[in-house]
């Protein structure tokens, strides 16, 4: 048995059942043998690639997005960039250099990374040298922010709750007698209550998902906005409205994989609820932008023309090299549309580009 599975059957044994929540956190989070802190996760020879890996394009669109910001807010002489999850750094890697010609824009900014993973620190700093790293938020100096989350909120745990035979209950992980790892129904949890109102009475069998851990997320986001002002982006796999249905999924080597199965080895997700995110976002005052794909909302900020520009005088291999990188950002059949993107900035700034202001996208 491999050391998170002892972990987790121990665990299991004292304290019986755990939610999908607490297991999702143990399997990413684990100190010592949780996924972040010593899989290689990232690339080809990794279990995924995020958009920034697919090309610097990506990280261009998104430095000028974030300048804009900057200068729609007053160009103020102090700024706190901030980006959740920021893998091996690439994507803060691309925003900085693609804005170093934006009078004012470095000067001004100091970059903070929240990230746990001691091993993601290490490869962040190659990337990103002088960053600052934080645990929490909380942690982050008082100022005006910048805030950018691309592939954070997917891996936030999640519970799960299934309606059956007139009887809500909660998905659960649990040990047969073999000693493996399996699903099983238990009593609600208290997070039942965060299920919406229009999704409690189902008419037959259902499973609905909440996440408590993004929703405390986005009110930090909130907060800080409102005490300091700014802007913030999140980009991510989800879906608009909530609705029933299962999300919860592993990927390893590219390939979805069952997870329940070599926990700590696979990165396990589960879909956003952007929906649940805006909801947040327009209780606290803020103005919302989106939720819209991926693909409509770089190629609104230029992202066809900066391929153009790339390509020009290169070679055929070069051409095909950009292009294809652009479908992949962009298409509805890749990440254009399943990927959404949301903008939440403090109420009085301009229209965020990229976006329709309010509820529209």
């Amino acid at each position: 048995m491999r050391e998170m599975e002892a972990y987790l059957a121990q665990r299991i044994r004292t304290t019986g059942p755990i939610t999908l929540a607490d297991y999702m956190g143990d399997c990413l989070m684990h100190p010592d043998h949780g996924y972040y802190q010593q899989e290689r996760i990232f690339g080809a020879d990794g279990d995924f690639i995020t958009a920034p890996e697919i090309s610097q394009m990506f990280g261009e669109m998104i430095g000028l997005w974030l300048a804009n910001r900057w200068q729609a807010m007053g160009a103020p002489t102090r700024i706190n960039l901030i980006e959740l999850g920021p893998g091996r750094g690439t994507l803060m890697a691309d925003v900085l250099a693609s804005t170093r010609s934006v009078a004012g824009f470095h000067d001004a900014l100091t970059v903070h990374f929240l990230e746990l993973s001691e091993q993601l620190r290490a490869e962040q700093k190659k990337a990103v040298p002088s960053a600052t790293w934080h645990s929490s938020l909380a942690t982050i100096p008082n100022g005006p922010v910048l805030v950018v989350a691309n592939e954070f909120f997917d891996a936030l745990p999640i519970h799960q709750f299934e309606f059956k035979d007139g009887i809500w209950f909660e998905r659960s992980v649990t040990l047969d007698g073999d000693e493996n790892l399996k699903m099983v129904l238990t009593e609600p949890s208290a997070k039942l209550a965060l299920v919406p109102e229009h999704l409690r009475k189902p008419k037959g069998n259902a499973v609905v998902e909440v996440s408590p851990a993004s929703i405390g997320i986005m009110r930090d986001i909130g907060d800080r906005l409102n005490n300091d002002g700014g802007a913030a982006l999140i980009i991510d796999y989800g879906y608009d409205h909530a609705n029933f249905g299962d999300s919860f999924q592993a990927v390893k080597d590219h390939r979805y994989c069952d997870a329940l199965t070599a926990p700590g080895k696979a990165d396990i997700t589960a879909h956003v609820n952007f929906e649940s995110l805006k909801r947040m976002a327009m209780d606290a005052g803020l103005q919302v932008g989106g939720p819209t794909g991926q693909g409509q909302f770089l190629m609104q900020l230029g992202l066809g023309s900066r391929a153009s520009a790339l390509v020009k005088g290169k070679s055929e291999e070069q051409h095909a090299e950009v292009f294809s990188a652009l479908k992949r950002l962009t298409a509805p059949d890749e990440m254009g549309t399943l990927f959404r993107v949301l903008s939440v900035t403090d109420i009085d700034q301009e229209p965020a580009p990229g976006f329709l202001v309010g509820n529209g996208s």
